[in-house]
């Protein structure tokens, strides 16, 4: 472990009161948690890679992950620590969904396997690099220690990582179209005890005259969606949970002219998964994030929700390959839930 781990904040660490609300327990003050944006953690198908694995496993060897096209891998060794869903803004950009899910680890035990060169990155906010495979645009970790400590997106992770989500971060800027339903914790923005500082919430696109803005996190990418929501929801196959480096994907589907982009379209790259007929990621190549992709065969048009600016109006109505659903996550809603696709699309 870090020599410097033991004079840190222990993210992990947490204490019960007789209510059963959640505090965290700083063992030395002497270290903190490092500098982060007003919400922006920085750094059908089968499983893509690894198969999960369960908590026993893992705390006798390294969790893994991977991004959507395999370009990039890295490793992590136990003991994993605070799992919170991060819902500023600019976390839900960079990810394109709901919320960001991060995990902490030992600085020392972490390391690319493969990749490293692949990876790019856009700093939101001075200081706070945001990485992301160059190829797929999955967010991946920068491997950027802070005091003895690494973040690692929780989505593209292809082993259990043995630790459960404990707090959700910065919910006054949730997304108005999802609600939080489960029994974690929330704050406003950090937890007590969390000494660090936070920046004003990210700059929006203004609402157009009729439709939906939404733009990528850098706005070098703008977008008005005019079209119907013919089905909103979240979805949990693995290539969802790796392309948006989180616990699911949240997508509006609209008519294939039903999304006009207003800037910015030389900066979109795409990556399509070669084993799926359809399956492909469209992202910003600047600061990676997921952005519409229109699908002139099928006559759609597939939105991130986590790009938008204003509100859509609908609301997800289902989760969609639960079989599939991190072992971190659980589903508290009740939302309608298939295995795989539904009946009826």
């Amino acid at each position: 472990m870090h020599a410097g781990i033991d004079r840190v904040l222990r993210l992990g660490s947490i204490q019960r009161d007789e209510r059963d609300s959640v505090s965290f327990v700083v063992e030395n003050r002497l270290g903190h948690v490092g500098p982060r944006e007003r919400g922006g953690y920085h750094d059908a198908p089968a499983a893509l890679t690894h198969p999960s694995r369960g908590a026993s496993e893992v705390s006798m060897s390294t969790v893994r992950g991977s991004c959507l096209c395999g370009d990039v891998a890295w490793e992590i060794a136990p003991p994993l620590q605070f799992m919170s869903h991060c819902h500023c803004g600019r976390c839900r950009k960079a990810h394109g969904s709901a919320f960001s899910t991060a995990v902490f680890g030992p600085a020392d035990g972490f390391r690319f396997t493969r990749g490293e060169a692949s990876v790019a990155q856009y700093e939101s906010t001075p200081g706070n690099p945001r990485p992301f495979c160059a190829r797929c645009g999955t967010v991946v970790p920068s491997g950027q220690a802070w005091n003895g400590l690494v973040g690692v997106p929780a989505g593209p992770l292809d082993d259990d990582p043995g630790v459960r989500p404990i707090a959700h971060i910065f919910v006054t800027s949730k997304a108005p179209w999802y609600d939080i339903r489960d029994a974690v914790a929330r704050y406003d923005a950090y937890p007590p005890g969390v000494d660090a500082p936070s920046f004003p919430d990210l700059a929006r696109e203004a609402a157009p005259a009729t439709g939906t803005a939404g733009s990528c996190l850098c706005g070098a990418v703008a977008y008005v969606v005019t079209g119907p929501a013919l089905r909103v929801q979240h979805c949990h196959c693995s290539r969802c949970r790796k392309a948006r480096g989180a616990a699911h994907a949240s997508n509006l589907f609209t008519p294939f002219d039903g999304v006009r982009f207003t800037r910015g379209t030389e900066r979109l790259r795409s990556y399509k998964v070669p084993e799926a007929r359809f399956y492909t990621q469209v992202f910003c190549d600047t600061c990676g994030s997921p952005m519409p992709r229109l699908d002139e065969e099928r006559g759609i048009a597939l939105v991130p929700m986590g790009g938008l600016d204003t509100d859509p109006g609908a609301r997800p109505m289902r989760h969609i390959y639960v079989a599939s659903k991190a072992r971190w996550y659980e589903i508290a809603d009740d939302l309608p839930q298939f295995a795989e696709l539904p009946p009826t699309l």
